[in-house]
């Protein structure tokens, strides 16, 4: 049954409007709504919802990733949308802070505002 629904993402953030400015303007997301349980956000058939939490800390993992056809192209739009990429020194592309896995798989990293962690991965 699981399979068959579509999978909606949960970030938290202390500050909306902080959020809005990130995810709609260097992401591209679409605004959808604000209420006062989440403000909701659209990202192609992806809804996410941000949750203020003034007190909360964010992880240090991963907590939304994108599998995308090219994230080399993707991370330089990134980068050009004023997106800083994390640059772990265990990366092999220090400059672009892209890793490869020893299969071949390519994961960068970033964050929003509040410290969340993202990613873009490319896969075999």
């Amino acid at each position: 049954m699981l399979t068959a629904g579509k999978m909606v993402g949960f970030v938290l953030t202390k500050d909306y409007e902080q959020a809005r400015a990130f995810y709609e303007g260097k992401l591209g997301f679409d605004f959808v709504s604000l209420d006062q349980f989440a403000m909701v956000m659209r990202a192609g058939e992806n809804m996410i919802r941000i949750v203020k939490m003034p007190d909360f800390v964010p992880l240090r993992s991963t907590v939304l990733g994108w599998e995308v056809g090219d994230v080399e192209a993707v991370v330089g739009w990134l980068v050009g949308r004023g997106v800083a990429m994390e640059k772990y020194p265990w990366v092999q592309d220090k400059e672009r802070g892209i890793w490869t896995t020893p299969d071949g798989n390519k994961v960068a990293w970033f964050k929003d505002p509040d410290g969340n962690v993202l990613s873009v991965s490319q896969h075999r």
